[in-house]
């Protein structure tokens, strides 16, 4: 289990990031949006990682937890990539 020092850098990381994102895209001069988008969803990966991770206590879990957790998310992936195709 994580101790509260951890949670909270943690928390901090996870403020420091959406921070970021409000930076892409409020300072047009530096970052086009194309560039603003791809760091937000770089952004946004680390953000999920972290959550999961810590606060849904998987990298505590078995490693069949998760890889379990890492194929229903590329199955999810699969699915959006199909019904995007779908849709054109």
């Amino acid at each position: 289990m994580a101790s509260l020092r951890t949670y909270t850098l943690i928390y901090v990381a996870l403020i420091l990031l959406a921070t970021g994102k409000f930076v892409f895209f409020h300072f047009p001069e530096i970052f086009d949006y194309q560039m603003a988008v791809g760091g937000t969803m770089i952004l946004a990966a680390i953000k999920v990682s972290l959550i999961a991770g810590y606060f849904q206590h998987l990298k505590d879990e078995p490693r069949s937890i998760t890889y379990l957790m890492l194929t229903a998310v590329f199955m999810v992936f699969l699915l959006t990539l199909a019904a995007g195709y779908s849709i054109q």
